[in-house]
């Protein structure tokens, strides 16, 4: 189960900061989004094009935002100065799960060595549950948008969220016990000839972990939108999400070709509704 204790508490920080600001009269933006998510992870080989499309799943979200170009307790514009006509806080809850396989060169069809066996046997989930904020920034006058003075609005977004995660891995290999170290691949945890910072003849912990766990993650993106109607616009928007953890699928076996954080790419679609 994810910690949703430490979950509700950092909701509940987020959701604060939107209220002192709320109290200022600032108005307020509502929305949803969802999309295909590409998750990049110790599955399969970092930039081979079969793992990166292969290893994608979807992405759901609630996103608010505080406008501070609007006040909503007088129907009028706030002050007009630079931060207010091109800046948004924008506060989300999201989830989002890909299902995980060992893809590209390692297990193709020419490899028959038990090795490549076990690497196609075993697949993970990677689930996610997602707590945030993030700065937008909009080059072109959020006032103008707002006043059909055009219709896209670009943005930019630079954040901080706060995930929950539990991962799951499986094999058919073997006993079919994926924490049996006769059924993984053996680089990973008896041969440490590629783990230098091993002594070789030592065993590593064990590379496969999915116990449920909570991490910090730095999250970017560039996106548009486009004015729907007075009170609501369509959203495109594309995600980098890099983890301050590399256990998120549930698998950190450090080799050097696969030994940086997990990230993720989203694509998501979204529609906002301005409620003041």
């Amino acid at each position: 189960m994810f910690n949703l204790k430490q979950l509700i508490i950092i909701l509940f920080f987020f959701f604060g900061i939107n209220f002192t600001f709320s109290q200022l009269g600032l108005s307020h933006e509502i929305g949803v989004i969802a999309g295909p998510v590409e998750f990049r992870s110790d599955y399969g080989s970092r930039n081979d094009l079969g793992t990166n499309f292969g290893n994608s799943g979807i992405g759901i979200g609630i996103v608010h935002y505080i406008n501070f170009a609007y006040r909503a307790d007088c129907n009028c514009y706030s002050t007009d100065n630079f931060f207010n006509d091109h800046f948004k806080l924008r506060t989300e809850i999201s989830w989002n799960k890909t299902k995980l396989e060992h893809l590209g060169d390692w297990v193709g069809s020419d490899n028959v060595s038990s090795d490549a066996d076990k690497l196609r046997a075993q697949s993970g989930i990677a689930e996610n549950f997602d707590v945030g904020m993030q700065l937008e920034y909009f080059p072109r006058s959020i006032r103008a948008f707002q006043g059909f003075g055009y219709k896209f609005a670009p943005f930019f977004s630079l954040g901080v969220h706060y995930t929950s995660n539990k991962p799951k891995a499986s094999t058919s290999y073997g006993d079919g016990d994926v924490f049996n170290s006769n059924n993984i691949y053996s680089f990973w945890y008896e041969d440490t000839a590629f783990l230098p910072s091993i002594p070789i003849g030592q065993q590593r912990e064990y590379p496969i972990n999915t116990e449920a766990r909570n991490s910090w993650s730095l999250v970017t993106s560039v996106g548009v939108r486009y004015k729907l109607s007075v009170v609501s616009d369509l959203m495109l928007d594309f995600r980098y999400q890099l983890y301050f953890s590399d256990w998120i699928d549930g698998l950190n076996h450090g080799l050097s070709f696969n030994k940086s954080n997990d990230w993720l790419l989203w694509l998501n679609f979204g529609y906002i509704y301005y409620l003041d």
